[in-house]
C-alpha cells in the first residue's frame, strides 16, 4: 500500500506526464488515501483531463476537485453563442437523434437533458461538448431510454465481465432491479471497477448503474 506521499508523488507524475493539462498549475493534497486536486486551468477540458489523470493512478481511494476553470481572455464567450455552438455540434452526430438532446448555457455552464437510446450516446454527447471554447462546466442530465427486455441484462452483464475481466469476474455481483443495475463485490484498481462499470451500461435497457463495488489494495 502506498504512503500518502508516494501517492501524492505518484499523481503529480502523472499530471505532468499528461499533455493536455498544465500540471504547474494544480496542487496536490492527500490524507488516507483521498485526494485533493487544487487550483485554476484555463479550461473545462483541461480539468476534466486533470481529474481522469489522477484518477488513473493505482492507490486513490477518493478523489475531491476544488479546480477553478478561468477562461483566458479570448476564450470567452457569451451564452448564446456556446449554446449555438453546442447545438450545431450534436446536429452533426449522424449517431444522436435529431432534437433528442437540449441545451441551456448559463454563466458558460451547459446543462444537457433529453433521451438516448444507448450510454455511448450519452458518453458521445457530453464529450462534444465538454472541448467547446468558453464552457466552464457540463451538467449531464441525460437520460438513456431502454428500448429492449431486460430478461437478460443479468446474464448479459456477467458474460462481458467474464470476457474483459478474468481475474475478478466472479467477486463481482450484478443486481437487476427494472433498468437499473446495481453492482457489488471487490477488485484491485479503480480500472477495473470502471471496466465493470462500463459493462453494465453498455447492456442495452440499462439507464441507471449504482455503483458499490470497492477497491482493495
Amino acid at each position: 500500500m502506498k504512503s500518502d506521499t508516494q501517492l501524492q508523488q505518484d499523481i503529480l507524475a502523472e499530471l505532468d506526464w499528461e499533455p493536455s493539462v498544465d500540471a504547474a498549475q494544480i496542487g496536490v493534497e492527500v490524507n488516507d488515501g483521498v485526494v485533493t486536486l487544487a487550483g485554476h486551468v484555463s479550461s473545462f477540458a483541461e480539468k476534466w483531463d486533470a481529474e481522469r489523470a489522477a484518477q488513473r493512478v493505482n492507490g486513490v481511494k477518493a478523489l475531491a476537485v476544488e479546480i477553478d476553470v478561468k477562461l483566458p481572455g479570448d476564450s470567452k464567450r457569451n451564452d448564446s453563442d456556446i449554446a449555438r455552438t453546442a447545438e450545431n455540434a450534436l446536429d452533426w452526430m449522424t449517431y444522436i437523434p435529431s432534437e433528442s438532446v437540449k441545451v441551456m448555457v448559463e454563466g458558460g455552464y451547459i446543462t444537457l437533458s433529453g433521451e438516448v437510446d444507448w450510454e455511448y450516446q450519452r458518453e458521445a454527447v457530453t464529450g462534444r461538448v465538454r472541448h467547446l471554447m468558453g464552457v466552464t462546466g457540463v451538467s449531464d442530465h441525460i437520460v438513456v431510454k431502454p428500448k429492449v427486455s431486460l430478461r437478460a441484462v443479468k446474464s448479459d452483464i456477467e458474460a462481458a465481465l467474464r470476457r474483459r475481466a478474468h481475474a475478478d469476474a466472479q467477486k463481482i455481483a450484478v443486481g437487476v432491479n427494472g433498468s437499473e443495475v446495481t453492482l457489488t463485490g471487490t477488485v484491485q484498481s479503480w480500472a477495473e471497477r470502471d471496466l465493470a462499470k462500463h459493462a453494465a451500461w453498455g447492456t442495452p435497457g440499462v439507464n441507471k448503474v449504482v455503483d458499490n463495488i470497492a477497491i482493495s489494495f
